[in-house]
């Protein structure tokens, strides 16, 4: 299947979400979690390469704990989820350039 569809059947999915106003907002949505389903992708390569290796995100927050259990949250939950802890606790992520390199944000 190539991005494009994969991207289209996305939107098709979100359009059925009447929390979501527009393909804007979509975009958006979008671009967030595929961004933090390939930084979990890429955490569990360095995890697997160094034993040492601590994510600069929490556990709770990592793809892998909240997305991709089939079973996992859903619905309002999930929206919960989301909106009350994994973007806020992204957004209040500690990490200097020096401690946490991969975990840095210039603001």
């Amino acid at each position: 299947m190539s991005v494009s569809n994969i991207v289209k059947s996305i939107q098709d999915i979100m359009r059925k979400d009447a929390g979501v106003d527009g393909d804007a907002q979509r975009i958006g949505q979008m671009a967030w979690l595929l961004f933090l389903k390939i930084y979990d992708a890429q955490e569990e390569e360095l995890e697997m390469m160094d034993d040492n290796y601590e994510p600069p995100i929490p556990e709770e927050l990592l793809w892998r704990n909240w997305a991709s259990n089939k079973e996992g949250i859903t619905g309002e939950g999930m929206l919960d989820f989301i909106n009350g802890k994994l973007f806020p606790g992204i957004k209040n992520l500690h990490a200097t350039s020096i401690s946490n390199p991969r975990g840095f944000v210039a603001k």
